[in-house]
This record gives C-alpha cells, sequence and structure tokens, in this order.
C-alpha cells in the first residue's frame, strides 16, 4: 500500500521534457502550512525527529514533532490570549533556531500572518517594516529585545512582545508560554488565505512586503525534489547557512524539509566559516543542503573535506561557473543544482544534473508547474534574443500583492505574466541564461540588497550632501556595496567612511555597509532630478 505521508511529486527518472510535460498540480481547497510542516506528522509519528539545534558552544537537542507540535499549541494559545488572530500580523526576529519554527507555525495556527525579520536589520529597518506591516506582536531573544523595546514607543499598533530570554511585564516570556499544557484548534484556512509576509528591497523606494499565501509552501516542491536529487530519499538531512529571515533559507530548505519529514539543522554562527561549515555536514552527516554562491566559493578555498554524506546542493543568485560546478563533483562528491527566482515567485528555473547537460553559467529550465517566458514591449523574444524573465500568472508559488502597494503590484503583474525586471536570454535547447537585471538591486555575498535604505542612512549624516549606492564586480562576493557620495566643502571621504559604515550598520544592517566610498563633486542626474546609478555603475 502507498504511504500516505509520501507526498512527493516525482518518482526517479532522467526527462525533464517528460516530468515538465506530465506534471498537474493538485492544490486543495482548504491548506495550512502549520499542519503539512508539523500537526500531520505529530499525529502519526510524534517521536519522529524533526529538527537538530547544534548551539554556538556546540550542544545539540532535539525536537520531535510531538513537542513541535505541542510547544507551537501552547504558543498559539498564547497569541489567541492576547486576541491574535486571523490576518493579524506577528514579528519573527530569531536566529536560526527551534523557536523560530515553532512560532511561525504557532502564528499560522491562528491564521495569522508570520512576518520574518533579519536578525542584523538595524533601527531604520526594523521599524520601517514593523509600523508598515501593523504588526501586533514580535518573538525576539535577549538579543533583539533591546531593540524592540526602544522602538516600542513609536509603534502603537505592537501591543505583544515575547522574548525567549529572560522576560519582565509587560514582555511575555515564550519558554513560559510554551511549558503550560495547552490544546489549541488550528483555524481553517484557505489555500489562498494569506500565510507569510517577506520584506524585499526596492531601488526606486521604500522595502516592498511581499505576502504569499498558504499553497506557496506546495509551490516551492517540484525545484526542492528535482535540485536536490529527486528529494527526499530515505536518511536525508537537511541544512542552510542562509538566515531563515529570507525566501532562500526558508523556503528553499527549512520548510519543505519540515514538510517532507526530514530532518533539519538549525544553527546560527556569527559570520560563514567555511571549515566549520564542513565539520558540521560531515559531524551530522548532511546529505542535502542550500549554499549561497559566496557560501561555495569560499567553501573551495578552504581545505578540501573529509567525511561528507553530501548528495545534491542547491544554490541561486548568481552564476556559479563551470569550475565550481565541476568542484561540487569532484570535491565534494555531489551535484551542485542551480536556480533562480526572486521573494515574489521563487525556484521557478532550475539546472538539474542528470536532467539535462549543464550549460556552465545557464539557470537552466522551467521547472515542472511554472510557464516562463522572455518578452520585450512587444510580446515574445527569439531564441538569442534578450527579453525579461516573466512568470506566467497564476502560480502556486506566486505572491498575493505588495503590502499597502496596489499600483507596485498593478507594475509587477500585468497582461497575466508576473514581469521579474531581470533579463535573460534562452538557446537553442531552451536554457536560459541570466543577462542583467533590469533594476538597481545589488547581489552581494549572496543578499539581495536595494540602494534606498543605504543612501537614506547615509544622508542622515550632516556632512553627506548627496548619496547613490552601486555594486561593483567583485571575483568573492558578485558585488561589493559601493556608495558614491557628494559631501560637504572640507569633509574628506577616507575620514568619514568608519563613521558612515557605522551608520549603516546601525541603522540598516551589517551586510549592507558599504566596502567602497568615492568623493565626488556631483552626481549624474535625470533632468527631472533622479539620480542615474547605470551611469555610476558605468
Amino acid at each position: 500500500m502507498p504511504d500516505p505521508l509520501d507526498r512527493r511529486l516525482f518518482r526517479q527518472r532522467d526527462d525533464w521534457d517528460g516530468l515538465y510535460r506530465d506534471f498537474h498540480w493538485q492544490i486543495p481547497e482548504t491548506l495550512n502550512i502549520a499542519e503539512l510542516c508539523c500537526d500531520r506528522w505529530a499525529a502519526v509519528a510524534p517521536d519522529k525527529l524533526a529538527i537538530i539545534h547544534r548551539d554556538a558552544l556546540g550542544g545539540r537537542t532535539l525536537w520531535r514533532y510531538g513537542q513541535l507540535k505541542q510547544a507551537s499549541d501552547a504558543l498559539a494559545a498564547g497569541l489567541a490570549a492576547q486576541r491574535i488572530g486571523r490576518g493579524d500580523r506577528v514579528a519573527v526576529l530569531l536566529p536560526q533556531h527551534p523557536a523560530a519554527i515553532i512560532t511561525h507555525v504557532a502564528v499560522m495556527k491562528r491564521a495569522a500572518i508570520s512576518l520574518p525579520l533579519f536578525t542584523l536589520f538595524g533601527s531604520d529597518a526594523l521599524a520601517y517594516r514593523l509600523r508598515d506591516s501593523g504588526a501586533k506582536a514580535i518573538v525576539t531573544d535577549a538579543e533583539g529585545l533591546d531593540r524592540i523595546m526602544a522602538l516600542a514607543p513609536d509603534l502603537p499598533e505592537l501591543t505583544t512582545i515575547i522574548t525567549t530570554g529572560p522576560a519582565r511585564a509587560p514582555v511575555l516570556s515564550f519558554d513560559a508560554i510554551i511549558a503550560r499544557p495547552a490544546r489549541h484548534v488550528a483555524l481553517a484556512t484557505h489555500a489562498d488565505d494569506p500565510a507569510m509576509m517577506i520584506y524585499t528591497s526596492g531601488t526606486t523606494g521604500d522595502p516592498k512586503g511581499v505576502l504569499h499565501a498558504h499553497r506557496f509552501l506546495l509551490g516551492h516542491l517540484p525545484c526542492m525534489e528535482l535540485s536536490q536529487g529527486f528529494f527526499p530519499r530515505p536518511g536525508d538531512i537537511g541544512w542552510t547557512p542562509a538566515d531563515w529571515a529570507w525566501i532562500g533559507g526558508l523556503m528553499d530548505m527549512a520548510l519543505p524539509c519540515l514538510y517532507y519529514g526530514v530532518p533539519l539543522i538549525a544553527h546560527r554562527a556569527a559570520k560563514f566559516d567555511p571549515e566549520a561549515a564542513f565539520a558540521l555536514m560531515a559531524e551530522e552527516r548532511v546529505t542535502n543542503a542550500f549554499v549561497p554562491p559566496t557560501a561555495l566559493r569560499l567553501m573551495r578555498a578552504a581545505p578540501s573535506p573529509k567525511g561528507l554524506s553530501l548528495r545534491a546542493i542547491g544554490s541561486g543568485g548568481e552564476a556559479l561557473g563551470g569550475d565550481l560546478l565541476a568542484w561540487g563533483r569532484e570535491t565534494l562528491g555531489c551535484a551542485i543544482n542551480e536556480f533562480y527566482g526572486q521573494t515574489e515567485a521563487n525556484l521557478v528555473i532550475a539546472a538539474c544534473d542528470g536532467l539535462m547537460p549543464r550549460r556552465p553559467g545557464a539557470m537552466g529550465l522551467p521547472v515542472p508547474g511554472h510557464e516562463i517566458d522572455l518578452r520585450d514591449a512587444t510580446g515574445p523574444v527569439g531564441t538569442g534574443e534578450i527579453g525579461e524573465i516573466c512568470v506566467r500568472a497564476p502560480d502556486p508559488v506566486m505572491f498575493l500583492r505588495y503590502w499597502n502597494k496596489p499600483d507596485a503590484t498593478a507594475a509587477k503583474v500585468r497582461d497575466g505574466w508576473l514581469h521579474t525586471g531581470d533579463l535573460a536570454y534562452r538557446d537553442a535547447n531552451g536554457q536560459i541564461t541570466f543577462h542583467a537585471r533590469d533594476d538597481d538591486i545589488i547581489t552581494s555575498a549572496g543578499y539581495r540588497i536595494g540602494p534606498v535604505e543605504i543612501e537614506q542612512a547615509l544622508l542622515s549624516h550632516p556632512d553627506v550632501v548627496m548619496a547613490a549606492v552601486v555594486g561593483q564586480p567583485d571575483p568573492i562576493r558578485t558585488e561589493i556595496v559601493t556608495a558614491h557620495l557628494v559631501l560637504r566643502d572640507g569633509i574628506d571621504v577616507d575620514t568619514l567612511a568608519p563613521t558612515l559604515q557605522a551608520l549603516v550598520r546601525d541603522k540598516v544592517s551589517a551586510h549592507c555597509v558599504p566596502r567602497r566610498f568615492v568623493q565626488a563633486t556631483t552626481l549624474p542626474m535625470t533632468a527631472t532630478g533622479k539620480i542615474m546609478r547605470r551611469a555610476l555603475r558605468a
């Protein structure tokens, strides 16, 4: 008899065209990520291993599905007591830790919307996202609590603050809440009901809240299964160094692992260390990983690893090149499979060993279930011609809308297509190769960084008259954040640079800090007064 918990979409085969042709979505009308990733496993296999938590001191704690259900039920009941319910936004300012998963699951049991936030965000970045989303509650740790308490007086809608660290009223204790036995019946949700909102950086304005429905988990699964070598298989264990606050860490590994019943490694590293990453993967016998390109390049420069159990690595965001793909096969003993997507529509193109010829630099072919076209202002472009990557709407992995930005939503999805703003070309075999971004996003060390927040932070310094931030090519990080500045008379950029770097680190995030500053007497501008970042990049 078939296993009712085996929800794999594909079985082993080597025919991508056949996989694409034969695939059909089966999205149920009622759907909740909390049930798919926690409760259904807890009902039949409560002792099944869900999360392996490795703390900073090397400690190892196991979480099983029954424990996840008990803790998330208790937290959901706690949120209900605070009148957090359907459609309310609950922020999650936590590192890779079981508490983050427990919170996402509990929020979805309340039919509320989870709002992952990066732990390195500065005060301005946090305040904007909490204010724009209208978050009613936040779950954080001791490290984040001080920042949140400093912001709270200016966030009247934020009425509930919960911390995993020491808590004093009015702050609530996460540990105390989940320790109380509580039975919580999850509120019913439809596949199209909102589940999660992830902010993405903008280039011409403030960051946008990308609102996703419960169905978007299922939308990630075709690429997840294929790029991870017909995932899952018995004995699989998953890990990613990518922070769970971003769609890559959360949806390219963490939640799919829990959906499939694959043990997930949770580990927070203060800084990525390639040798430590190899050691962790060897000790925990990791078979499947999502590793951003910059991390892969750093790992390639480290001493050759020993004792690995890898069978597939997924990576995306930048072209990897033939040498890195060969290193994966020869040194790691596994395929490194590239894929493409963005926060609004993730994992829609992939290049997978064994299923297609690998063309270094190519992103691959449209993933089964997703219709991709390259288009210009007049319609589809021909083979070898440059066009914008567009995704046919509707699509299960596609966002519902931008939060509070109907005009931006209408510009993003029009004429039946989601317009990614990224340019590419297609070869005679249908494989798609990235050409350029049609916006000002900076890709650095695996992060997609918008310049606007950085510019605003720089301009808050009294000695900065004008600021424009662009990406400059870099062999390790793909691009480095470069700030072009017009300064007050008599001020030298080299002297001011450390102060400005600290300002951006504090107000925005450490990963957004400019690594290069260029002083200018003026900046190129359009007739309407807009800075021409493309001219600066050139």
